[in-house]
């Protein structure tokens, strides 16, 4: 069976850093972090992200954005009452849009858990159009 391979960036492209602790309801039955859980975690700290710089997923100096795609690369169960650091970074950038890597460690002991990866593209929900990246957004670019 083939698997995601998912290449870390550089670590100067690691640009933002927060601590999550996932909720009992994010524990499935396994008694472990469920996959579609560690989803809207990697959202939350994309929200963190876009916070941090004073945008929002619908206002990036006055553009939006659309996930195109979603990857990731699962490495280690996560308990409940274990706390996660989410290190984003932005690469890839095209005329239009980039990746959000995003990975995922245990707070303390640095395990890894996983490796994701977004794709993004600047939208204008108006126009129902794809947008050029904003240039406010693209200072932030390698």
């Amino acid at each position: 069976m083939s698997r995601i391979k998912l290449k870390l960036p550089a670590d100067q492209h690691f640009i933002f850093s927060t601590e999550i602790t996932p909720r009992i309801s994010d524990i499935n039955y396994g008694n472990h972090l469920g996959h579609d859980h560690l989803i809207t975690l990697l959202h939350e700290a994309r929200m963190r992200f876009f916070k941090k710089y004073d945008f929002s997923e619908l206002n990036i100096a006055g553009s939006s954005i659309i996930m195109a795609d979603l990857a990731i690369s699962y490495k280690a169960e996560v308990a409940w009452g274990e706390s996660l650091i989410i290190k984003i970074a932005l690469c890839d950038p095209s005329r239009v849009g980039c990746d959000f890597f995003y990975f995922v460690t245990k707070e303390g002991s640095n395990e890894e858990v996983a490796r994701a990866k977004t794709g993004i593209v600047f939208f204008d929900y108006k126009k129902k159009k794809i947008s050029r990246i904003p240039e406010a957004f693209a200072k932030l670019l390698p």
